[in-house]
């Protein structure tokens, strides 16, 4: 039978990944954690920096209400090609790789990030624990 149509015993297994320890697969509390530290420290940097009110109603707050998910964005597309995920990812243990190794490159991080802010296809995901996002980029949150 094919590798892709073989069933896992667990995510990552029909990819040739460990089943637990560095490179396997990065489970969802990790990634919960790691996205909820990069939001926050997304929104700390645009209130800081950005003028950023996150207590003003959304007729008065223009465009500044935009303003942490682009510093979120920027995160991402900066520090997944320089230390191989966003702080948090690296925080909580995590990183990106292409999926079978090495390193994601230039576009790959951007594609991913242009359909992590989108949030649907960052919460659909396959047996081996990959978004949308992962699969459309080529890329695989692992243990680091």
């Amino acid at each position: 039978m094919p590798d892709h149509l073989r069933e896992n015993t667990y995510p990552g297994e029909r990819l040739g990944r460990p089943a637990q320890g560095p490179g396997s697969v990065g489970r969802l509390g990790r990634r919960i954690g790691a996205l909820a530290i990069d939001y926050a420290a997304a929104t700390l940097l645009a209130t800081a920096f950005l003028g950023f009110n996150q207590f003003a109603l959304p007729g008065e707050a223009g465009l500044t209400q935009f303003a942490p998910i682009t510093v979120f964005a920027a995160l991402q597309v900066v520090f997944i090609p320089l230390i191989g995920g966003s702080p948090g990812h690296r925080i909580v243990g995590l990183r990106l790789e292409l999926l079978h190794g090495g390193w994601t490159g230039l576009w790959r991080p951007i594609v991913r990030t242009l359909l992590l802010v989108l949030v649907l296809p960052a919460v659909v995901f396959d047996a081996d624990q990959r978004g949308l996002h992962d699969k459309a980029a080529g890329t695989i949150l692992v243990r680091a």
